[in-house]
């Protein structure tokens, strides 16, 4: 049996310097700088491959070689200055690999809080009325304060991040997160629940972006494919455990607390993301960045808000006409605000958005495909819970068995997708809709012919075929759109693909109220829900298929350093 290395080996491989030997990564705009002084052990003789960059040196631990914003530049300043006769070759080595490996496991723990947080709420939700006496419409926002104000702030987090450092700014924003878990979970009543609430989506705002940011500007082409794959399944994961996750701590009523834990199990993680991300994780920022950009800040919140609000409340009120008024008016105020963005640029080149970003294939149809996938997701999993509990009338424990095994199938797609996108491209997220979408069409006629009928393992079990279609969609999506991205832009680009996703998310669930609140009636049960989740899946099948055609303008291939 021939040995083939996992993702974390291919990841870091053992050949680098130790985590102590920090130092500026040369050739790279983002600048990412490691922190800590380099010991004097970091030296060219240490290692039998050079790993550090610059060998510690009187000259150097003084003033660190500088390093251009533009990887052309670095090439010809690399060869412009060859090193002396006697001296090690100038190697562009990546980070150190425990190094990385820390960063890795920092931010995706980060994006796992803000997955689990933006989906755990809804399972303990009654618990937290009859708790706190809220009314049905300080539930609805304890729900919507969290996921507006996480969209809201998306694209300026993104920017903060370029303009004032990404390490900074993840940390600033996982220590609010944490403390605005510690005000949720201590509040006494609706009003400082929502309040909480708020403050979190803010915070997430600020930290989600640095994400994908920082690892764009750690990992190497070589390694970063596989870096973004996890974040994709953490993202998915979270999204989809955070419900069961939320039963389950609500129901095990730890110390008597009721639902409180589901935002005080935030507190060790986030407090050890933040210890361990001062030590370890790198810090980059765009040096050409400009300044803020207060006006593009204002008009983007308010386009997005007068956009998502709708979308979010629309539902319950019965859709009524200022729902569509606030709509329209959202998206002249984009219009407006695209306007001001050009305006800004020809005035002092420090826009909010960098606008040449879409001008690039890649990123354009793969933040259309992120959309797209916000919008399915929306959709099914929310009709599908509907499904299994008002349709067949499984408990909520039998509901979570579909969960756990979709989870299964979505880490299973991811581990293929990860070994398969640096060399086949777009054919691996494009073969997963595919297969997600020849699944659902047979679960429909399933459904169609079963009906009420169906148990809990036939409800579950297509739903490893679609998790694993859904996980090989997942976790190469954001390396196939933002792996050409210049560092400089890393974080304006990730703060634009996350907006993408919660806005999909946003319409999906508007959808999905549309079709089960309208047509059906909230308090339905039995085949009429079967035949509204019937009729949804075919919305999520369409999806899927324009899914598989946008992607087709995504790279063949992603780079291979």
């Amino acid at each position: 049996m021939t040995y083939r290395p996992g993702p974390i080996a291919v990841l870091f491989p053992a050949r680098t310097a130790p985590a102590r030997c920090r130092s500026r990564l040369p050739g790279t705009d983002g600048v990412p700088s490691w922190p800590g002084p380099a010991p004097s052990s970091c030296t060219q003789s240490a290692y039998a491959a050079p790993a550090c960059p610059y060998p510690r040196s009187p000259t150097a631990s003084r003033s660190p070689p500088p390093v251009s914003h533009d990887t052309h530049q670095a090439t010809t300043t690399a060869t412009s200055n060859p090193p002396r006769a006697g001296s090690p070759a100038p190697a562009q080595a990546p980070a150190p690999a425990r190094a990385r490996a820390i960063t890795l496991a920092v931010v995706l723990t980060a994006e796992l809080m803000n997955a689990l947080d933006g989906s755990v709420v809804y399972t303990a939700l009654p618990s937290i009325a009859a708790d706190t006496g809220a009314t049905t419409a300080a539930l609805q926002w304890i729900d919507a304060a969290y996921v507006l104000t996480f969209a809201l702030g998306l694209i300026t987090g993104g920017r903060l991040g370029d303009l004032y450092g990404r390490r900074r700014i993840f940390l600033a924003g996982t220590a609010v997160f944490t403390l605005s878990s510690l005000l949720c979970g201590i509040a006494g009543g609706p009003d400082l629940l929502i309040a909480a609430r708020v403050l979190q989506g803010a915070a997430a705002a600020a930290m989600v972006p640095q994400v994908l940011a920082t690892l764009h500007v750690t990992f190497d082409e070589g390694s970063r494919a596989k870096a973004f794959g996890l974040y994709g399944t953490v993202m998915s994961l979270g999204s989809v455990i955070g419900p069961v996750l939320g039963g389950v701590l609500t129901q095990a009523d730890l110390f008597g607390l009721g639902w409180r834990p589901i935002f005080l199990i935030n507190l060790p993680i986030g407090i050890a993301a933040v210890v361990l991300g001062r030590r370890c994780l790198p810090e980059s920022h765009d040096r050409t960045a400009g300044t803020l950009d207060p006006l593009g800040m204002f008009l983007s919140a308010l386009g997005l808000l007068l956009i998502t609000l709708p979308l979010t409340m629309g539902g319950e009120h019965g859709w009524p006409l200022w729902t569509f008024a606030m709509m329209a008016a959202g998206l002249l105020v984009l219009t407006g605000f695209l306007v001001q963005q050009r305006a800004k640029l020809r005035k002092d080149g420090s826009p909010l958005v960098v606008l040449s970003l879409f001008t690039g294939r890649a990123f354009s149809s793969g933040l259309a495909t992120q959309l797209a996938f916000g919008l399915l997701s929306g959709v099914f999993f929310l009709s599908w819970v509907l499904f299994m509990q008002n349709g067949l009338g499984l408990t909520p424990g039998e509901a979570a068995v579909g969960f756990v095994v979709a989870s299964l199938g979505e880490m299973g797609g991811a581990w293929l997708a990860m070994s398969l996108v640096a060399r086949h491209g777009r054919a691996v997220p494009q073969a997963g809709a595919l297969l997600a979408a020849l699944t659902l069409a047979g679960y429909h006629h399933l459904i169609t012919t079963v009906g009420t009928g169906m148990g809990t393992v036939a409800a579950a079990a297509p739903m490893l075929a679609v998790g694993f279609g859904l996980g090989m969609i997942g976790a190469p999506l954001a390396d196939l759109t933002l792996g050409r991205v210049p560092h400089r832009h890393a974080g304006s680009a990730s703060g634009l693909f996350n907006t993408g996703t919660q806005l999909g998310i946003a319409l999906g669930t508007a959808l999905t109220t549309v079709i089960f609140f309208t047509h059906i009636g909230a308090g339905i049960r039995g085949p009429a829900v079967n035949t509204a989740f019937a009729d949804s899946l075919w919305y999520v099948v369409g999806t899927l298929i324009a899914m598989g055609a946008l992607m087709q303008l995504l790279p063949q291939r992603t780079r291979t350093g």
